[in-house]
């Protein structure tokens, strides 16, 4: 389900049992995959699909959400330099481009955005965004001044970054990112030691991806004056984490926070006295910034009571009664083909949704 099915299928949950009550629906994510949906959705905002290339330089169709009233801008990374679209088979993650993110970027300031919220997560990519800084009129020079290959590998002979070509409306446009990824550029704990393996890299394809993004840190510091590759979230999406701050001056967030920022969670939750949502698995992990959790948050600091529902809670989940959340819910029963599972989604989740009011009502 969509976080727009999923309202719909709880609102109808509700209503077959508290027919009058008021019944506000939000929704969320937290910047990774249903972003753009979400955010159009809550804002009645509209898609936009355009050609780029993709992590290996063929021509794709892509699409990001736009929110005319507010000039508003919703971007997913992966929608253009996402892992899933490369077959396992044909990855390079030392070639692999965030090129087509700056088409995407470059499409949204051409329609008028004065605002983006970009996604950052599922990238097949490692190049520390200069793809991306490329295709926004940078140019990432080696010693003989010509423009170097597309990829991360290239960044080991990276000389000089001109930025004299940069698109000027950058600078009038807020950039905020959203992301889960708390990984700086380098080291043991960076983008490539981490991340790299996930993409395909073999543990060569990762000396020569951390020397290169090593390279990238250095130019770049030289170039803008100062660049802190050890940043929380620098190594998010390979690295661009680290050029749309470094080099865009964006802001940066847990994902989850600036989904909620801009879709007006907060409002919402005003005068609430419960709150339902979830997730299609729910685990210990989901205290690191999901959905979820991140809803909980917000609800528990608009004093109202939570339900998290989904399609399958593992016993550790339970860390989660411990952050405000009430009740753990799952929709289906365990041993479920997953096949079935997702067919019945909505009409598990209405149902799971007017049990849990049910007892409410008591």
């Amino acid at each position: 389900m969509t976080a727009t099915e999923a309202v719909a299928a709880m609102r109808a949950g509700v209503a077959s049992v508290f027919p009058d009550a008021e019944c506000v629906g939000v929704p969320m994510a937290d910047g990774g995959e249903g972003t753009v949906d979400a955010v159009v959705d809550a804002l009645h905002g509209q898609h936009v699909e355009v050609e780029v290339l993709d992590p290996l330089g063929r021509a794709i169709t892509a699409r990001y959400g736009y929110i005319p009233l507010r000039q508003l801008a919703v971007i997913e990374m992966a929608a253009a330099s996402g892992l899933e679209l490369i077959p396992p088979d044909q990855r390079d993650v030392l070639r692999a481009s965030t090129f087509g993110v700056g088409q995407l970027i470059r499409s949204a300031l051409n329609r008028g955005a004065e605002d983006m919220l970009i996604g950052l997560g599922g990238s097949a990519t490692n190049d520390g965004g200069a793809g991306m800084l490329t295709a926004l009129g940078a140019a990432f020079l080696g010693a003989d001044g010509n423009p170097l290959e597309p990829g991360g590998a290239a960044l080991r002979h990276l000389d000089r970054i001109d930025l004299t070509g940069l698109d000027p409306r950058l600078r009038n446009t807020r950039i905020r990112v959203a992301s889960d990824v708390t990984a700086p550029l380098l080291g043991p704990t960076g983008a490539t030691a981490v991340f790299g393996p996930q993409k395909g890299a073999t543990p060569a394809d990762v000396e020569v991806l951390e020397e290169a993004l090593t390279q990238l840190a250095t130019v770049a510091a030289v170039t803008l004056g100062k660049a802190n590759p050890q940043r929380r979230g620098a190594g998010a999406a390979g690295g661009l984490g680290f050029a749309v701050v470094e080099f865009l001056g964006a802001e940066s967030k847990p994902g989850v926070d600036e989904v909620a920022a801009t879709v007006g969670l907060e409002n919402a939750l005003r005068g609430a006295d419960w709150v339902f949502t979830g997730e299609g698995s729910v685990d210990a992990q989901t205290v690191m910034g999901k959905t979820p959790f991140g809803v909980a948050q917000a609800a528990a600091r608009a004093g109202a009571r939570v339900v998290i529902f989904a399609g399958r809670v593992a016993p550790d989940a339970s860390v989660l009664l411990d952050h405000g959340v009430e009740r753990l819910v799952a929709i289906t029963a365990e041993g479920t083909p997953i096949e079935q599972a997702l067919r019945e989604g909505a009409e598990s989740l209405r149902r799971a949704t007017a049990e849990v009011c049910s007892d409410i009502r008591g």
